[in-house]
């Protein structure tokens, strides 16, 4: 199994499940950064808090960023002064630049060792330069320093590049491994169900005041319906021994561009991004490889994975308070592909509500927001994603025959009128396991690269004999 660099330089001691019931005054679902962050800025705030975790400690998607420290999101600060006005766009990015801050002082203060270093941070487009000037433009009219470059590190040329100085980069692991250790923490204890300030896990029982789902994704889809206001994408990494070695972080901003970051005398290239469940002919490391061996034709791969993101309908995190029917129970999803400075967001933002019963952030990233000239076309192609995803359940065509299945392959094969997600190993041995997501009954797709089953209405994941790899289903595959 593909597995990043820093779940293999990384261990993280284990952590007890949950002895039985108890009581406290906040309960943090979620292990990965977000979670930790919370669960830290609330105890050190003197809240009694408790982090519950389905597997173990940065098992989810943690493990699989690029770890890049930074503000600058992409094209965003365009689009957001266009969507939201000057000053929610201005809060988005003190938010931003306050979550660079909070690590470079968490990390100095406590003396963390996770390899954390400042480097500039590139936007850069082969195509042309219009985009980033704007993006400049916009940043800087939100009091971000930015400036544009001609000429990059990068071994091709390119039409422009778009510069934010003192950004940073780190081990994420490393980092989520000392902010864990002086906090309640219980492992391998699921989270079943939300009533109420009632939490009930498969271990017992935890009364809070406060409950806060920072589980990636939440696994509740009343209230909230946040299943109709997100999907999830995929992504894809390698990492390189022998490359050059570059200082900065790179993101190109033309369709298909690459994300490049150094990690000691590593380089990671990244790209590939897909919708969850739209990978069936695969290929996507393989593009990886291509861009390796035409730009550094003696780098040599050493580790490859892949991250999933949820992506929100407005390209604004939903952070705050879960729902208007539920006062006490906070999200903290839909960090799109700025999963480090969204996690420090979260924990600040999420801090104020419960000690301060307010933030100024608040009215950017509330989750119950919803803007109808910004998400109201999405809403109804996600909403449309959703039911063409139920429909073939019934409605596609009839699958081929498991003997016509290749080697090394996965299809949906119809087997006494039941449908059946069927992978066939280069062995020639058959796993056989339900075609249907559990969460909402979308069929599921072969993704070729992971050999996975991928739902391509919401996101959950499963491997393919069946195994839950990614919410927000809670159950793995019958299989046979």
């Amino acid at each position: 199994m593909n597995a990043s660099i820093w779940s293999r330089t990384e261990t993280i001691l284990q952590r007890p499940p949950l002895p039985g019931d108890i009581s406290v005054d906040a309960a943090v679902i979620g292990g990965g950064l977000a979670g930790v962050l919370i669960a830290r800025c609330l105890s050190e705030a003197g809240v009694d808090t408790v982090l519950l975790e389905a597997s173990r400690l940065g098992s989810g998607q943690t493990k699989n960023t690029t770890a890049k420290i930074t503000l600058q999101h992409g094209l965003t600060y365009q689009r957001l002064i266009r969507q939201i006005g000057t000053e929610k766009a201005r809060l988005y990015a003190e938010a931003g630049r306050r979550a660079v801050e909070e690590y470079r002082r968490l990390i100095t203060e406590k003396n963390i060792s996770c390899g954390f270093s400042q480097a500039p941070a590139f936007l850069y487009s082969l195509e042309e330069k219009n985009a980033l000037e704007q993006e400049r433009e916009a940043a800087e009219a939100l009091g971000i320093k930015a400036r544009l470059c001609a000429g990059t590190e990068l071994p091709f040329p390119v039409a422009a590049a778009l510069c934010f100085e003192d950004q940073a980069m780190f081990h994420p692991l490393s980092f989520l491994k000392a902010a864990a250790e002086p906090l309640r923490i219980y492992e391998e204890t699921r989270v079943q169900s939300v009533e109420g300030r009632k939490v009930v896990t498969d271990r017992g029982t935890v009364m809070a005041d406060h409950v806060v789902f920072a589980c990636h994704y939440p696994f509740l889809n009343f209230p909230g319906y946040y299943f109709m206001r997100m999907y999830q994408e995929r992504s894809y990494v390698l990492a390189l021994k022998s490359a050059a070695h570059i200082r900065g972080m790179y993101l190109g901003v033309d369709k298909g561009g690459l994300s490049f970051r150094p990690h000691g005398e590593l380089l990671l290239i990244g790209g590939g991004s897909h919708r969850t469940g739209e990978n069936s002919a695969g290929g996507k490391y393989r593009q990886l490889q291509e861009a390796a061996r035409q730009y550094w034709p003696q780098s040599r791969e050493v580790a490859r994975w892949s991250a999933q993101d949820c992506m929100t309908l407005d390209g604004i995190p939903y952070i705050g308070r879960f729902a208007s029917s539920t006062s006490h129970w906070y999200a903290a999803t839909g960090f799109q592909k700025w999963g480090m400075t969204s996690s420090v967001v979260s924990a600040l933002l999420i801090r104020d509500l419960i000690v301060k019963g307010k933030s100024p952030w608040e009215k950017v990233f509330t989750p119950q927001r919803f803007s109808p000239s910004a998400s109201a076309g999405t809403l109804f192609q996600e909403t449309a994603q959703a039911a063409r995803g139920l429909s073939r359940r019934w409605l596609a065509p009839p699958p081929a025959a498991v003997e016509a299945l290749p080697n090394g392959r996965g299809g949906i094969v119809d087997c006494d009128g039941e449908k059946l997600g069927v992978y066939k190993d280069e062995n020639g041995a058959c796993f056989a396991v339900s075609a249907h997501c559990p969460h909402l009954g979308c069929q599921l797709k072969w993704n070729s690269d992971e050999k996975s089953w991928d739902c391509p209405c919401h996101g959950s994941r499963f491997s393919f004999r069946g195994e839950l790899l990614d919410g927000p289903a809670q159950k793995e595959l019958p299989h046979g």
